[in-house]
């Protein structure tokens, strides 16, 4: 296994997992790499023909496996391409993406994944990067597929324990998590297996509990300190079904905003309203996520009508 420098200029043959924050390997998505010009890059990746949790879903690959992948990237150009240490955590301000559903097709194989990524806005303190800017055009088997755009902070671990005091402890933190909920009917949100359902009801119409299910291999790959960025993804694409329901809603984008860390120790509740359709087929909504009464978690999620919903499901 060959692991690159930011210096070499040919693509690895796998990206190892240590350079996308990810526990296991098998949850890595980057294959390869490549420095195109200063702050230009080349990512490859390949999505799975079916995942644990990243599931093709009516012949359609997972739309989150775009956002996964731009994840998976912020660590990997932060380590390779501006020299970030390990431990240094990255922290996302903002997330757009958009996809072409019929270049999603699943066809019962894996997805080859070209990213060709622009940094910009790059903002050092001393030798050190702060933050930065992705604009990402994703391409699949030489077709456009969709675009992506991001900006994340670099935050050192002396840095980030000062801005999160007590809660900067992954073990203090999953030591005073909120007790799981009852989950959401898995149908509602497009889901076949309550494991995977990440929000329950309430006594009022379209607000839900976050479920914050720390054994979830997928979500929860490794021991983290507050909600991840990728949770709140899917609590806002599940808030996006629930509102659409029964309709089946085929997620074809996401404009998301980060505000605040969302801790383990209080509620956090995701506040769902369906925004008016551009077009019949159109089925839109505003996701709000809010903890102690505070904004912490915003989306725009722009979906189509898809097939109706089936009441099939996976008890477990």
């Amino acid at each position: 296994m060959t692991v690159l420098t930011a210096h070499h200029h040919a693509l690895a043959p796998v990206v190892p997992r240590q350079y996308v924050h990810k526990a296991a390997q098998s949850e890595v998505l980057l294959n390869g790499w490549e420095r195109l010009g200063a702050d230009t890059f080349r990512i490859t990746a390949q999505w799975p023909r079916s995942h644990t949790f990243y599931d093709s879903v009516n012949g359609q690959h997972d739309p989150l496996l775009v956002a996964e992948s731009v994840r998976q990237a912020v660590p990997l150009l932060s380590h390779l391409g501006y020299d970030v240490p390990f431990g240094h955590r990255q922290i996302w301000d903002h997330l757009t993406w958009a996809v072409d559903p019929d270049a999603m097709a699943s066809a019962g194989a894996p997805a080859e994944i070209e990213m060709r990524v622009k940094c910009s806005d790059v903002v050092r303190r001393g030798s050190r990067l702060a933050a930065l800017s992705m604009d990402i055009e994703i391409i699949r088997d030489g077709v456009p597929l969709g675009t992506a755009a991001t900006r994340f902070t670099n935050q050192s671990p002396s840095v980030y324990a000062r801005l999160r005091g007590d809660y900067a402890f992954a073990e203090l933190a999953a030591s005073r998590v909120v007790a799981l909920a009852p989950p959401l009917p898995p149908q509602w949100v497009g889901r076949d297996r309550f494991r995977d359902v990440v929000l329950s009801p309430s006594d009022q119409p379209n607000l839900f509990q976050l479920r914050v299910d720390l054994n979830h291999p997928a979500l929860f790959d490794h021991p983290v300190d507050h909600a991840p960025g990728m949770l709140m993804l899917e609590a806002a694409r599940q808030a996006a079904h629930a509102v659409a329901h029964p309709a089946f809603a085929v997620i074809t984008g996401m404009d998301t905003r980060f505000s605040r860390y969302v801790e383990f120790d209080a509620p956090c509740w995701i506040e769902v309203e369906a925004l008016p359709a551009q077009l019949p087929t159109h089925i839109s909504s505003r996701v709000t996520a809010r903890q102690h009464g505070e904004p912490v978690f915003a989306a725009t999620v722009t979906a189509r009508s898809g097939p109706a919903v089936t009441e099939a499901l996976h008890l477990f």
